[in-house]
């Protein structure tokens, strides 16, 4: 009975994940406001009615695209502003992890820097609660650097949201680079890492000069 429940669980685990899988193909044309389920089974080669033992309703979906996409960000999040290396190095390594997971994860970046503004509130709630948790964690590693000294928890707040902002403008920045024509794919992804190298500093002057 139980060998017979494990394989049942992961079927559905299975097409679940297929569903998942199938959104997020058929999103990279169009919004979550706009995606029908009947397409996501058509996709996916099951029944309308099984997209119902997964999910409410295609915001469901999207909210679990969401948990997928941003989910397992939170210690490459951290890792980019650990107090490990000094400014150039933690400016390098960050923008380097960046463009690494736009390469390997294109459709998910696109995903959020659409929906994070669209038309579906559960998703735009997700996506906010998801950055605001990534806010508290850069600053609660922003507060461990000595630079923090004399700090107060809302002006770290507020520097772990621009660290947070700059790291998806610079993601969404490498997405486009890398959509754009093959043969200036190389010149216009060296172009926004200096752009982004460039940012990172200046708030990081901004950081040690805060208090004066």
């Amino acid at each position: 009975m139980s060998h017979t429940l494990g394989i049942r669980q992961a079927q559905k685990q299975k097409t679940r994940q297929a569903l998942l899988d199938a959104a997020l193909m058929l999103l990279e044309g169009q919004s979550l406001s706009s995606l029908g389920l009947r397409e996501v089974t058509r996709a996916v080669g099951v029944a309308p009615t099984a997209f119902y033992r997964h999910f409410r309703s295609t915001a469901d979906l999207g909210v679990a695209l969401v948990e997928e996409a941003l989910g397992s960000l939170h210690p490459m999040i951290r890792t980019t502003v650990s107090t490990t290396g000094d400014r150039e190095e933690r400016v390098t390594r960050t923008i380097d992890l960046i463009a690494r997971h736009v390469d390997g994860y294109p459709a998910h970046v696109r995903f959020i820097a659409r929906e994070r503004h669209g038309g579906v509130q559960p998703v735009r709630e997700a996506i906010r609660d998801q950055l605001a948790r990534f806010a508290q964690e850069v600053k609660d590693e922003l507060a461990k650097d000595p630079v923090s000294g004399g700090w107060s928890e809302d002006d770290l707040l507020m520097l772990a949201h621009l660290y947070v902002d700059q790291m998806l403008s610079t993601a969404s920045l490498f997405l486009e680079a890398l959509e754009g024509p093959e043969g200036e794919r190389p010149e216009r992804t060296r172009q926004v890492a200096q752009l982004a190298a460039r940012q990172m500093r200046l708030i990081g002057l901004g950081r040690h000069h805060w208090l004066d």
